[in-house]
């Protein structure tokens, strides 16, 4: 297909449009529904909207969902155990560490660009998988160490908070979770895999939920958190990820990864508007630094796809 990076960016600039605002949802509810019982409903609303969306675009061709031969069928099983896991740590350590923040604090700023660490990770844990790591993703690693000071720790201890170390495991598992899709996306295809591991996270999140949050969950408090998690169901799981997958059909992979990474911009600019979070000078050069180090991480993927 013919490369139309305009297009593209603004496909996946909505994506990440939509990923950033999740975060705002995300602290809505944090107070009021338990972590596992958020990702159990959304993951189980994203699988059926994919699978919808699955059958829709392929009523033409009757391609079974998973194959019948008992090789396809083991690849599949794996690829979900192995996507699945990745994904329900880093979903419920992203949603445990959102509400771990105090009352006033920028949740969804230090969240937002906490998580976008991925990309700085994902390279420089590709060196246990023996590949080469230039010299602008060092630089992008550094920056990114100097941006969390300045986020969380340049006004002293005492604005440094626990979901700060959780978010940033947050982004840790995302980064595996980012690897082994790339394991395994070329076999079972983009949307399967997503609708895969969308189940396995609900499965786990869900018996996670029987046994932590069930005791104390409250029916009337998640009645009226239904559409912030219809919105992390169907918009940040289920739409946001079908964007991608078109966006990137267009956009070349250094012009797509950092549209991406906006996320973390989007997730600031909707914290200060939908929940008057304010910033201090710290965190915002913080925040400033950090997306600087997302960008020159890039630079080696986008060097390449011009070359």
């Amino acid at each position: 297909m013919k490369r139309n990076n305009l297009k593209g960016t603004l496909i996946l600039g909505l994506a990440a449009l939509i990923w950033g605002l999740a975060f705002v949802a995300q602290n809505r509810i944090s107070d009021s529904v338990p972590t596992f019982t958020v990702n159990a409903c959304r993951s189980f609303i994203a699988a059926v909207f994919l699978y919808v969306f699955w059958k829709i675009t392929n009523y033409k061709t009757k391609t079974p969902f998973i194959p019948k031969d008992k090789k396809g069928r083991k690849e599949y099983l794996s690829a979900s155990l192995v996507c699945g896991g990745c994904l329900a740590v880093a979903m419920n350590l992203q949603q445990f560490g959102i509400s771990m923040y105090p009352k006033n604090a920028p949740a969804e700023a230090h969240a937002g660009f906490l998580t976008v660490l991925y990309v700085i990770l994902v390279p420089l844990f590709s060196v246990f998988l023996k590949k080469k790591i230039k010299l602008p993703v060092w630089v992008g690693g550094l920056l990114a160490t100097a941006g969390i000071y300045m986020l969380c720790l340049s006004g002293g201890l005492n604005k440094f908070y626990f979901g700060d170390i959780v978010i940033f495991g947050c982004a840790i598992a995302f980064a595996f979770q980012i690897l082994a899709v790339d394991k395994y996306v070329s076999f079972t295809g983009g949307v399967k895999l997503s609708i895969l591991q969308f189940l396995v996270v609900g499965v786990i999140s869900l018996l996670c939920a029987a046994m932590f949050d069930f005791k104390t969950l409250e029916l009337s408090l998640l009645i009226k958190s239904v559409l912030p998690i219809l919105y992390l169901g169907i918009m940040s799981s289920g739409i946001a990820y079908t964007l991608q997958i078109v966006g990137q059909k267009y956009a070349e992979p250094a012009v797509a990864s950092i549209t991406m990474s906006f996320e973390s911009v989007f997730a600031v600019l909707g914290g200060a508007v939908f929940s008057g979070a304010v910033l201090t000078k710290n965190e915002i050069f913080g925040c400033i630094i950090m997306f600087a180090a997302i960008i020159t991480a890039q630079i080696p993927e986008f060097t390449k796809t011009k070359s």
